[in-house]
């Protein structure tokens, strides 16, 4: 569309960015600890019970045992289904939950910025999907939400202050168009627990099946988070994201990038980007000072 402002005004699917806040949910409640291993085989199999065929939730690859730190690096749906929705003897976190910590990250809900049409997104329930389509809650709708699928969506701003939040200690700012933040809410994560969220993350970058290895730019050091939104029944089209901070070691920068409705066979999507801007920063800029 035309002079809208997608920073704050463009909703869209998150897909995988918003792994990191599944995940920390789940330490915060102890449904999994950070070294507990998931076995991804590439799918997730829900036997039918009355003997029908049975449902599938695909992992994009086969992960093989997967922690929580490698869950986050190679983007693992298969972890986080488990996670999120509960599989055999895994618990997992329920709609409820995730909603209540998506929520709590100010995911769906507008940041207080001072610019014009700012929307919120939505995180998708049991009321949610009655209002919407008449039916009733499944745990294949958990599944999805968990990874950033189904009726979720965020604006870019809410996502860049959510990933703000994990690189600066645990504080929600009210975002402004200054030269600094003078306002944030703390929320009480803890220091153990974050720290895993931001190893995962640094991994992402710099871990062999990382999924942003690109952004391991010489003399920056940087946490991200991707995501790929796959769009309409076709699929042909996904929204590409990806979202971090920098310097790992004292953050000063989060930053969120979206490539809207590009061709799921575009392998760069929102990481060149990404990379094009960080290096110039680099080059042109006093960016760690």
């Amino acid at each position: 569309r035309k002079f809208l402002n997608r920073a704050v005004g463009g909703l869209f699917t998150p897909g995988s960015t918003v792994k990191p806040f599944v995940a920390m949910a789940a330490l915060m409640e102890g449904i999994i600890t950070p070294e507990k291993n998931i076995y991804s085989s590439g799918a997730l199999v829900i036997k039918n019970k009355y003997g029908g065929k049975d449902t599938i939730f695909r992992d994009w690859k086969a992960h093989g045992y997967t922690d929580m730190r490698k869950a986050l690096a190679e983007s693992s749906d298969e972890y986080f289904y488990q996670v999120g929705g509960g599989y055999q003897d895994q618990k997992g976190l329920g709609i409820n939950r995730i909603n209540q910590y998506a929520t709590m990250f100010g995911l769906a809900s507008t940041t207080g910025i001072d610019l014009p049409s700012e929307e919120y997104g939505v995180i998708p329930s049991p009321e949610w999907k009655q209002k919407v389509f008449k039916e009733d809650w499944l745990v294949g709708n958990t599944y999805h939400t968990s990874i950033g699928q189904y009726g979720f969506q965020i604006t870019p701003l809410e996502l860049v202050r959510a990933i703000a939040s994990l690189a600066n200690g645990g504080y929600l700012v009210i975002p402004h168009v200054v030269d600094r933040v003078t306002a944030s809410t703390s929320l009480h994560l803890n220091e153990q627990n974050l720290k895993v969220i931001q190893e995962g993350m640094h991994m992402v970058v710099h871990d062999e099946g990382g999924t942003a290895k690109q952004l391991n730019i010489p003399g920056v050091d940087i946490a991200a988070k991707s995501g790929t939104a796959e769009l309409g029944v076709s699929r042909a089209l996904v929204n590409s994201w990806i979202s971090g901070y920098f310097p790992y070691d004292h953050p000063r920068y989060a930053f969120v990038v979206i490539m809207e409705k590009g061709s799921r066979h575009n392998s760069i999507g929102a990481v060149y980007a990404a990379k094009e801007t960080i290096e110039w920063m680099r080059d042109n800029t006093n960016y760690t000072k």
